[in-house]
């Protein structure tokens, strides 16, 4: 046999012959890989924007949270202020009767029961005037409307009412009892007698 003559040998792998079935459309499996690739990039895209509506209810729950905790300072420290200026609040009413009670007692003595009990009227003074300090340096101060002054509800309590032709209606005719504010509340208003007019 001549050279030429030699069977030709193939290196590549046999042709098998298959079936119908078992031929696979390459545009096919393009087609099926895309889909793939979309579907895996909307679950990406999906969880992605699940993250970021978790994130933003985590920040909007902490912006709530730090709030709450600055208003919660906020009132803490009020209160505090509060206690602090207005804590004596019910003591000092208190106290109010026995300043009533001392001053009844100064106005009511005559000038002869003065002088026949002066240290013991001066001991009363002396005690009415220490209250008075008393009640200044913790802000309770007297409120004493004179006869004349114009009725205010924020500040008196009318205990009557009566015809004065030398009166204004709606003005003091008689003041019966000092009221006293502690710092800018009212602790007691003063009673007084009002003037309906001539």
């Amino acid at each position: 046999m001549l050279d030429d003559e030699k069977p030709k040998v193939s290196l590549s792998e046999p042709e098998v012959p298959m079936d119908d079935e078992e031929l696979v459309n390459i545009e096919d499996l393009t087609e099926l890989d895309t889909k793939e690739l979309a579907n895996e990039e909307s679950d990406e895209i999906n969880e992605v924007d699940e993250l970021r509506a978790e994130n933003a209810e985590l920040n909007d729950r902490l912006m709530r949270a730090l709030a709450e905790a600055e208003n919660q300072r906020k009132r803490g420290e009020r209160d505090r202020r509060d206690a602090e200026v207005y804590g004596g609040r019910k003591l000092a009413r208190d106290l109010l009767s026995v300043y009533d009670n001392m001053k009844r007692a100064s106005e009511m003595a005559t000038d002869e029961q003065r002088e026949a009990n002066k240290s013991l009227f001066e001991g009363i003074d002396l005690t009415q005037r220490e209250l008075i300090n008393t009640f200044a340096k913790h802000n309770i101060v007297p409120i004493a409307p004179e006869v004349g002054d114009k009725f205010d509800p924020e500040l008196h309590q009318a205990m009557f009412e009566a015809p004065m032709p030398t009166v204004k209606a709606g003005h003091i005719l008689q003041v019966l009892d000092e009221g006293f504010m502690i710092s800018d509340r009212l602790l007691r208003p003063a009673n007084v007698g009002v003037s309906s007019g001539g």
